[in-house]
């Protein structure tokens, strides 16, 4: 059974830097999409940064472009994304999903596997 785990969230301050991690396992796919996404309470869950199979595309939504950027290690099956620069409306539920077949690019309801998130909250 496929899963998905992600970590490196935690309590942080605004203008810090983290690196949240995503691994596969029981993943025997070699061409997948993979995304991540948050979720603010009170919120919808959206897509924030996502990239293609062939890595060909990479989508940033537009409140963390410039500040966040999104890496994958295709041979260990991890997945990364950095955030720099945080601030308070960057406090939510952060989760990475892979899609196998092609998603409309960064919308959740086409990824299919998804981890249980990890919490990431900003202070001032």
């Amino acid at each position: 059974q496929v899963q998905v785990e992600e970590s490196g969230g935690g309590l942080v301050q605004a203008g810090d830097s983290v690196m949240l991690s995503c691994a596969l396992s029981e993943f025997d796919r070699n061409y997948y999409h993979i995304g991540w996404f948050r979720q603010a309470p009170g919120m919808e869950r959206e897509g924030i940064s996502c990239i293609t199979e062939s890595d060909s595309s990479t989508f940033y939504a537009n409140p963390v472009k410039g500040r966040f950027i999104i890496s994958r290690d295709k041979a260990k099956k991890t997945m990364f994304l950095q955030m720099n620069n945080l601030n308070r409306e960057d406090t939510a539920i952060y989760y990475c999903a892979a899609a196998t077949r092609t998603p409309v690019l960064c919308r959740p309801d086409g990824y299919d596997f998804w981890g249980q998130g990890t919490q990431v909250t900003v202070t001032s």
